[in-house]
């Protein structure tokens, strides 16, 4: 017997599991972990991909825009931008000249403290910190229009700076292939009719589930989505970039700087390396977590858990994920239509209107559909909102797993596999058939 600890909010879930149904125990493939992170990421910033140091990339008389993920991506901002900041000071570049503007996207804006948690105390009482409001007609200026049609108009502070720096971490994503890189721009800084444009090119009339194969999860290659934000972000034309590659469990891996567009790619394939695992075989139950606070912060986040773990689970299989959802009903456009059970209807309705929580829900709920049974493990107050979506509620890992067993009982399912991931929405199972000839 082996115990298995699942991340679970700020806490853990632990599951005693008989080794000899493990298949595979999904972790990152390397230990390495950088331990003094401001002083790699100065590194960082002055040895380069394919540009010139930080130093050198801007305009020490004009503005500074930084770009920074929300509350939602626990990428080390704080470190990042005392490391940016450290070097324009050395540069010449006074605090006032400096604009931190915060990529929400289409999420919510965030408190104080949420800000302060993002940035460090130290930079909100030095720097100018702004939230980006995708639906502020005043914020927003057009730049262009992408081959795919769609008008791009992004955050005035950036489009008027001298200079903009993007930040963030690579990581996978089940639309665009990864995350990191141009989703600083759009949709981190872009409008909200620019947002659903650009995301709406995952829908496909002609492909199953009306939903594009080629926007999921490590895919970039031929990916409109992708393709659609690399034309977006080109019109900002970033001069600099610094983004980080987080193990599964949040500790930095490694740095890449330079050019926004090919020191991002080879963040995506440091990544790759680190954190995609590849697997011979399916397992009949696969066991993980969405990785707990914020990756867990609610469901809308939590279901990137969903849309690895499928990758590793049999068609018809079972799927226990553990997540503790404080928000659980953030943001409501999410939840109302994860509550639908027409999904017919829920695609037609999507088809008119598009939104990036709607059809996050109609494909979640798509890959409910395709398994035998879905287990979430989360508080009871939430039990109501799990059953709503098709899945099985618990309060433990254990019980969960219990329930699941009866299943492959009363199925005389004796040999089954099993495939744990404990950081589920940062692990992405690379299946390869096995060679036979």
């Amino acid at each position: 017997m082996k115990s298995f600890e699942f991340p679970y909010g700020t806490g853990t879930q632990t599951l005693v599991l008989d080794e000899q149904h493990i298949q595979y125990h999904l972790t990152s493939t390397q230990t390495k972990e950088i331990t003094h992170e401001e002083e790699a990421i100065r590194y960082s910033l002055r040895h380069p991909i394919d540009s010139r140091p930080l130093v050198d990339c801007v305009k020490t008389s004009g503005t500074v825009v930084i770009i920074v993920s929300d509350v939602t991506r626990a990428v080390h901002t704080d470190r990042m931008l005392r490391a940016i900041v450290a070097e324009l000071e050395e540069a010449g570049v006074a605090d006032d000249q400096i604009t931190v503007l915060v990529a929400l996207g289409t999420h919510r804006q965030q408190t104080k403290e949420e800000t302060a948690a993002v940035c460090g105390r130290d930079m909100m009482r030095r720097l100018n910190i702004v939230q980006h409001d995708c639906h502020d007609e005043n914020q927003l200026v057009s730049v262009g229009t992408t081959s795919y049609g769609n008008d791009v108009r992004l955050n005035r502070l950036a489009v008027e700076a001298d200079t903009v720096i993007l930040t963030g971490a690579v990581s996978f994503h089940d639309m665009a292939g990864f995350g990191g890189g141009r989703k600083a721009v759009l949709p981190g800084i872009a409008g909200y009719d620019t947002i659903m444009t650009n995301h709406a090119l995952a829908l496909n009339p002609d492909c199953p589930y009306g939903m594009d194969p080629r926007c999921d999860a490590g895919k970039l290659s031929d990916n409109p989505i992708h393709c659609d934000m690399m034309e977006g972000a080109a019109f900002l034309k970033p001069a600099f970039l610094v983004n980080l590659v987080l193990t599964a469990e949040g500790k930095l891996h490694d740095v890449v700087s330079g050019d926004w567009q090919t020191a991002w790619q080879e963040g995506c394939r440091r990544l790759l390396a680190l954190d995609g695992v590849p697997i011979e075989h399916l397992s009949d139950v696969v066991i993980g977590s969405a990785g707990g606070h914020p990756k867990d912060i609610n469901l809308y986040q939590a279901t990137k858990a969903h849309m690895n773990a499928v990758f590793a689970v049999k068609p018809g299989g079972i799927l226990i994920l553990a997540m503790a959802c404080p928000d659980m009903y953030e943001p409501a456009d999410f939840t109302d239509w994860f509550f639908r059970d027409d999904l017919d209807e829920v695609l037609s309705a999507v088809r008119q209107h598009f939104t990036i929580p709607a059809f996050s829900a109609y494909k979640t709920r798509c890959l409910i559909r395709m398994m035998k049974e879905v287990y979430i493990v989360t508080d009871r107050a939430y039990f109501e909102v799990i059953r709503r979506t098709g899945e099985i509620p618990a309060e433990t890992m254990e019980e969960a797993w219990q329930m699941a067993q009866k299943t492959l009982q009363a199925e005389n399912k004796t040999d089954y596999t099993v495939t744990v991931m404990p950081y589920a929405a940062a692990t992405l199972p690379v299946y390869q058939k096995r060679d036979r000839s």
